[in-house]
């Protein structure tokens, strides 16, 4: 059997077709090679695109895509398209971070630029607070230092916390205002309490309030409907203020008027009532003493014309020091509303103090004791209480010619004020010496309990004015007086006093008259908060009986007065010198 031939081994040179062959198959494996290269690339490529992109959406990114035109016509790879879109995310990115970091520097420089205003805000409250404070001029020096030393190291807590934070300070900016707030709370209330202290010191004039009546049932209803009415008026009480108030009504209704003079208050208002005149002119102030006779007289009449006369009081004090004994005239006007209102005196007390010593002398003097008004009654005698109506610096004088004392300062209040301080206060506990129910003369029916009683405004003047009720009348009523303003001393030792000073001073301010200078009342309460002292008080009642008498402002009426009793008196002046000459009254009562 024929073997066939083996095909011979490739030699070079053998067989064109072969070689060709074999470049080609070469050729296939390189291309091959290279596109699974390139397509190893644009997949790694494409992962690490996937890795940085934040957005996958069908605006960046579209797989099934397969070939995008050029604006030329041409085709590229959407391979090349992703590659330049993940280049241009990546600037994207870095962008927002950025940004971010920016918009964060700028929050944080709002914060610190927050802080430092309120900062600032801070420092401006506190120096205000310091100014008013030495204005104020009521505490002494350590306080006010002390005072500094507090504003200085919250200062010190707000820089801290704003100027020294890492975050926004959220904490200090609320302790910042926290204490802004504080700051300027202080200073409002000093400038009230300095305010309402301008108010009640410095006082030095009086007012007399000149008025027309008629009786209840004339046509008249003011003073221009009068202009032919005959007017009853008298000169020997306030003559000068009469005939003043007689001009005014005739500028007023454009002609002279016609009057009939009369001996005293009292005759001319029986004149009224008797119809011989139409109507009188007189002092508001002196309807107290035509009330001893006529107790209706304020129904049975109708104003139809006021005037008002401020007079100066010549009592200047200005530079009397309150290192040294000095002595206050207290008195209760026994009307309601405006306290410069001359009014008789239903409460007639005397401070005499002694700074040195801490000791106070309470005097206390019937309203109805018999005495003569220097300057006015030209040695007659009158009731005390009529004193008040001339004007309070004529009760000065009356009672400093009684006790042979200088009396330079007065205290002025009325039943206004009287309930208002005690409300203001909080009431008063008040020891009472004896058991009593108040009478309807005292505007307020209640029961006294033996013993200490506490009272509110309205009760603590009920039991000031009531005397018809007690066994000795006004020398009781004396007392009772004595024993509010001691539990009055005793509220304003206590720290509550400091506490709500501002209420109380602004509360009482319209009802107080008082001719201390502020100054004055600064050294007094300045001398107290650096001692701190106990101040001893001493109560004592000048004592009489009691009689019916003529009287200077009441004419030929007889009047009840109390005669004094010139033992009480001699005794009174005794105490007065022992205060003086230092010496601490045994039996006193402590108030601390």
């Amino acid at each position: 059997m024929e073997q066939k031939k083996r095909r011979p081994a490739n030699r070079a040179g053998s067989g064109n077709g072969s070689s060709t062959r074999n470049v080609r198959s070469m050729n296939n494996s390189r291309e091959v090679s290279r596109r699974t290269k390139g397509k190893n690339r644009y997949t790694r490529e494409d992962d690490r695109s996937a890795q940085t992109r934040y957005y996958d959406d069908d605006d960046y990114y579209n797989p099934s895509e397969k070939r995008r035109k050029t604006s030329a016509g041409k085709t590229r790879r959407p391979e090349r398209d992703d590659m330049k879109r993940s280049r241009s995310n990546g600037s994207y990115d870095n962008r927002n971070r950025k940004n971010k970091r920016r918009r964060g520097r700028r929050k944080n420089g709002f914060s610190k630029t927050l802080g430092i205003i309120l900062t600032i805000l801070q420092f401006i409250l506190s120096a205000v607070l310091v100014v008013n404070m030495l204005f104020f001029n009521m505490l002494p020096s350590t306080y006010v230092l002390v005072l500094v030393g507090v504003l200085v190291i919250l200062l010190g807590i707000t820089l801290l916390t704003q100027l020294g934070a890492k975050g926004k300070g959220v904490a200090g900016k609320v302790f910042c205002i926290f204490i802004c707030v504080i700051l300027g709370a202080g200073s409002f209330y000093i400038g009230k309490v300095n305010n309402a202290i301008g108010k009640i010191t410095g006082a030095n004039t009086k007012t007399n309030a000149m008025v027309a009546v008629v009786l209840k049932d004339n046509k008249a209803n003011k003073i221009t409907d009068a202009s032919d009415y005959n007017f009853g008026v008298q000169y020997a009480t306030g003559g000068d203020q009469v005939k003043s108030t007689i001009s005014e009504i005739e500028k007023e209704i454009g002609t002279s008027i016609q009057t009939t003079e009369y001996d005293s208050m009292l005759e001319e208002a029986q004149a009224l009532y008797d119809g011989k005149v139409d109507a009188i002119i007189f002092n508001a102030s002196q309807e107290s003493i035509i009330k001893d006779k006529y107790d209706t007289f304020s129904q049975d009449t109708r104003q139809i014309y006021s005037h008002k006369i401020v007079v100066s009081i010549d009592n200047d004090v200005t530079d009397a020091s309150m290192n040294d004994v000095f002595a206050v005239y207290l008195s209760g006007i026994d009307v309601y509303g405006e306290i410069e209102q001359n009014s008789r005196s239903d409460v007639n007390i005397i401070a005499v103090v002694n700074p040195k010593i801490h000791q106070v002398l309470l005097i206390s003097t019937p309203r109805d004791y018999y005495v003569p008004i220097p300057d006015i009654s030209g040695g007659q005698r009158d009731k005390l209480t009529h004193a008040g109506t001339y004007g309070i610096d004529r009760s000065m004088a009356t009672l400093s010619e009684l006790y042979d004392i200088d009396i330079d300062f007065y205290g002025r209040v009325n039943f206004t004020s009287m309930i208002n301080i005690v409300d203001a206060l909080g009431g008063l506990d008040v020891e009472s010496d004896q058991e009593f129910t108040t009478s309807a003369d005292s505007e307020h029916i209640m029961d006294v309990q033996l013993g200490l009683n506490h009272f509110n405004g309205e009760e603590a003047l009920a039991f000031c004015r009531e005397r018809y009720n007690l066994p000795d009348g006004d020398n009781d009523r004396g007392r009772h007086q004595q024993a509010v303003i001691t539990a009055i001393i005793k509220k304003m030792m206590s720290p509550a006093m400091l506490r709500a000073a501002p209420e109380i001073i602004d509360s009482v301010s319209a009802g107080i008259d008082t001719n201390f200078t502020t100054e004055q009342i600064q050294s007094l309460i300045k001398a107290q908060l650096r001692s701190n002292a106990k101040w001893n008080i001493y109560s004592v009642s000048a004592e009489g009986f009691g009689d019916k008498q003529m009287c200077y402002s009441s004419g030929s009426e007889l009047l009840y007065v109390t005669i004094p009793d010139e033992t009480s008196v001699a005794n009174i002046v005794e105490l007065v010198n022992k205060v003086e000459e230092g010496e601490v009254l045994e039996g006193s009562t402590v108030a601390e």
